[in-house]
């Protein structure tokens, strides 16, 4: 094959190569590159993760040219490239969080200590049916163990804040069943911060009031209504251990957001994703789910002003509607350049800055 044709068959995204340019068809047709993907800002080439990104510009073996660029005037976390190192050096000092910025806010902080300190966290002080004016909530769980050997979850301790880093909620948890290993060195719990704890069906209605925020429950898993969006990292073992359900659209998750996963596509610790996004570290001995929870915040808002190329349809998690491979005949896409296929190509998960346009940020 002559160098014109194998540059032919070249992904305009990605940037592999195809000996046939079905095989690039079919490779469009697969991967789903859009617009929404983290993307070099020297060679522009997507990568489907942002540890990928990562790689190519910082990794063991990166693109020299990217990589020199990149130092010269790349910000760390953002992994995006400025026109100048001036510019680059005044977006670092607003771009990363210094780690006492991480701490309870002074507005929450007495509250919180003063219930910790009196052993029993009670619900937050705004009345329950208050129509708090915010878009979405990050919730954390803190557990404890339960069952013979302490393997299993319970929730002893949750936080609820909005997006403005406001503690709404925050309180110890009575479990359901006995708890065999109060997790000390992890949660700071003790027997007696959990003797006069709310029961979990209690707390549960409590989130309930918060998140629904007076909508119906049938109304709020066909449209979202005035529902707010629930933030958090691995939710789903939080909502288990209350026993509460939320409708899947409403919820996000940065265990399960697709770009910032591994490039195995498993999960990244909530941790390690505040150190690489953030530019701080938590979880520096006891957890605290008042930290967890700004942080998990912190890092949604983060990829929701992330600014995407926008298409008709883009961002939607249906393969068969985000991308316009399956209404084409196989010849006429074989006729279209590269960058043609790139234009119609769809993301298969729904990108977190598409919130902006309901949800500004």
């Amino acid at each position: 094959m002559d160098s014109a044709e194998s540059s032919r068959n070249k992904c305009a995204a990605c940037f592999k190569q195809f000996n046939k340019m079905e095989h690039l068809v079919e490779h469009m047709r697969l991967t789903c590159h859009s617009g929404h993907e983290p993307i070099c800002g020297i060679c522009r080439k997507h990568c489907k993760f942002f540890d990928s990104l990562r790689e190519h510009l910082v990794g063991p073996l990166p693109k020299a040219e990217c990589s020199e660029q990149f130092l010269k005037r790349g910000c760390e976390l953002c992994l995006i490239f400025f026109d100048s190192p001036e510019e680059a050096a005044a977006h670092k000092r607003t771009c990363q969080i210094l780690s006492d910025q991480s701490s309870v806010p002074s507005g929450s902080r007495s509250l919180i200590n003063k219930r910790i300190q009196a052993e029993k966290i009670g619900p937050q002080t705004k009345p329950n049916d208050e129509i708090y004016p915010v878009s979405a909530v990050s919730l954390d769980c803190e557990m404890v163990g339960g069952g013979q050997d302490g393997s299993f979850n319970l929730c002893g301790k949750v936080c609820l804040v909005d997006e403005e880093e406001n503690c709404l909620f925050h309180t110890y948890v009575k479990p359901q069943i006995p708890i065999t290993d109060y997790r000390f060195d992890i949660t700071g719990i003790k027997p007696e911060h959990l003797a006069e704890a709310i029961p979990v069906k209690d707390v549960a209605e409590e989130i309930k009031k918060i998140l629904y925020n007076g909508e119906t429950v049938s109304r709020v898993r066909l449209v979202g209504g005035k529902a707010k969006l629930l933030v958090g990292h691995s939710l789903d073992n939080d909502l288990q251990c209350l026993m509460l359900e939320y409708p899947s659209h409403l919820i996000r998750d940065t265990a399960k957001y697709p770009p910032l996963r591994k490039t195995g596509k498993t999960s990244h610790s909530l941790k390690y994703l505040t150190k690489h996004l953030l530019g701080y570290r938590i979880q520096n001995g006891q957890h605290d789910p008042y930290e967890d929870a700004v942080a998990a915040m912190r890092i949604y808002k983060k990829m929701r002003s992330l600014v995407h190329e926008q298409k008709d349809g883009d961002g939607i998690a249906d393969s068969d509607k985000t991308n316009n491979f399956a209404s084409m005949k196989q010849a006429d896409l074989e006729k279209m350049t590269p960058e043609a296929l790139l234009e119609i190509s769809r993301s298969d998960y729904r990108c977190w800055c598409c919130d902006a346009q309901q949800f500004p940020c």
